[in-house]
Order: C-alpha cells, then structure tokens, then sequence
C-alpha cells in the first residue's frame, strides 16, 4: 500500500506532515478547473475534488488524496487568479467583507472514495491602496484562491474567522485524518 498525495501543493504536503503523514509519492493530476455555467461554489469545490482523486493513478491497493480550495463571495467563485490585476480585483471585491472559504478532500482506495467538504467563514479588514499594492508586490497571490493566502503576508489582513484555518490554508486536518482512517491509512500506530 503506497499513499499518493494528489497534488502539488507544499501547504497540504505541511499539513499533512502536522499529523505524520507523509506521502511515498506526489502526482499533482492535471484537470480543467472552469467552473460550469451558474456552478455554485461549493457543488463545483465537490465536482473538482471528486474529478482530481479519480485522474490520480494508482494501484488497487493504494491510498490517494486530493484536496480543492475555493474561495466565495456570495455566489461567485473566485479561484486563482491569472494575473496581478484578476488577483488585485479579487481583493477589492473581498476588502472589508466576509466570505466562504471551500476545501473539499477526497480519499480513494481502489474503487472506494471518501469526500467531505468544510466550510469556513472570513472577514477581510477594509483595504487600503498602499496594502493592496504591497501585497501584490510580494507574489504571494499566484496560485491562491481568491487570490491571497490567510498563512501568509495576507493574515495581516483577516481579523476573524468561523470555521477550520488549516481548511483555509488547503487541508482540512481533523477531517482529513478522519477520511484517511476510514480508508485504512494506519494514521496511528500504537507505541511498541
């Protein structure tokens, strides 16, 4: 039995490492992540996820899992931002608003998968120009949902949250150890 971690984020290789799991291989699938016409955020959060853990290759035996992340904002979906400007576009959007922060993880293991979602609720503080710009300067927007990331420079800008940070950050810790102990992942060993 080999556990697969279905993606190429370094956020959800550190979580997982939070709770001793660390993959024998790493095969981020590469899929379309276009939302669907009128897709609500957290059916297309599900749809991506389930689409992710069933591209991943595998042997019968193996564990996979994959993870989404997608940030709402009411019920629009804002994923990774294309370019600086998209990634300015989405935090003036979000400036001084709460939204939905989406993660959803799936575990496969031969013809049997395990999904979950979590949802999570953040408040981002107004903006100002001289923070948006910093920000932006630093890069750290690329490859983010919505277009900033809460362990990051950008935690400076979220003052609360209702729900699970490590959800935030890509990886549902609780839920995931959950997902990998139903599919038989020995996540904790007895002492000898």
């Amino acid at each position: 039995m080999a556990f697969i971690l279905g993606s190429g984020s370094p956020r959800r290789l550190e979580l997982l490492g939070q709770i001793g799991v660390v993959p024998d291989a790493v095969r981020a699938p590469d899929i379309d992540e276009t939302p669907l016409k009128a897709e609500l955020p957290r059916p297309y959060c599900n749809r991506v996820t389930a689409q992710k853990v069933a591209a991943v290759e595998a042997a019968p035996d193996d564990i996979v899992l994959c993870a989404d992340t997608t940030v709402a904002l009411g019920r629009r979906i804002m994923g990774k931002p294309d370019d600086a400007a998209q990634a300015a576009e989405y935090l003036w959007k979000l400036s001084g608003r709460r939204h939905r922060v989406i993660t959803s993880v799936a575990v496969k293991r031969g013809d049997r998968v395990w999904q979950k979602d979590v949802v999570s609720a953040v408040r981002m503080k107004a903006l100002s120009n001289v923070e948006v710009n910093a920000y932006l300067a630093t890069g750290d927007w690329q490859g983010k949902a919505g277009g900033y990331a809460i362990q990051g420079p950008a935690g400076a800008f979220i003052p609360w949250i209702s729900g699970s940070f490590s959800a935030i950050m890509g990886l549902p810790v609780t839920e995931t150890a959950g997902l990998l102990t139903a599919a038989g992942y020995p996540l904790y060993k007895e002492a000898p």
